[in-house]
């Protein structure tokens, strides 16, 4: 018989590695590519590698909630990773609908290491920072359910 809170773990603790790990890679980039040519190429190339890892994070952190919360009624921790979630998505739409194709538009014309517009560059910096704090808290959450179960 298969244990759908150990499931419920397995995919929210795999949606936090994947997704975040992901995150904090292009963060970084992101952040030393606000100055510098070459690290504006170098997150040009690992935002290809790093938005899909993202939502394949995001997508089973939020099958691995349903499975954990299944049980649970939709407030306190449960409703704040809904919340979150809802939060992550509509960032992500944005990261992979704007800033994404803008990107591969500037590759495509030869533009990879200009510095991105300063306008740009603010809405990419509130982006990371929803995005860094979406999934730093939700992590933080998730611990912090999973200890009061003990």
């Amino acid at each position: 018989m298969i244990n759908l809170d150990v499931v419920g773990l397995f995919m929210m603790i795999s949606g936090f590695i994947v997704g975040l790990g992901a995150v904090i890679v292009v963060d970084i980039h992101g952040f030393l590519g606000r100055k510098s040519s070459y690290w504006t190429e170098a997150t040009t190339r690992t935002h290809k590698v790093t938005k899909p890892l993202i939502w394949i994070g995001v997508v089973c952190a939020i099958i691995g909630g349903m499975f954990l919360y299944r049980n649970e009624s939709f407030s306190g921790i449960p409703l704040y990773h809904a919340v979150i979630a809802v939060v992550l998505i509509a960032n992500g739409l944005f990261l992979s609908f704007v800033v994404s194709p803008y990107l591969l538009a500037r590759e495509r014309e030869h533009r990879q290491t200009e510095l991105l517009p300063s306008s740009l560059q603010k809405k990419i910096v509130i982006s990371f920072i929803l995005s860094d704090l979406g999934w730093w808290v939700g992590l933080a959450l998730f611990v912090w359910f999973i200890a009061q179960k003990f």
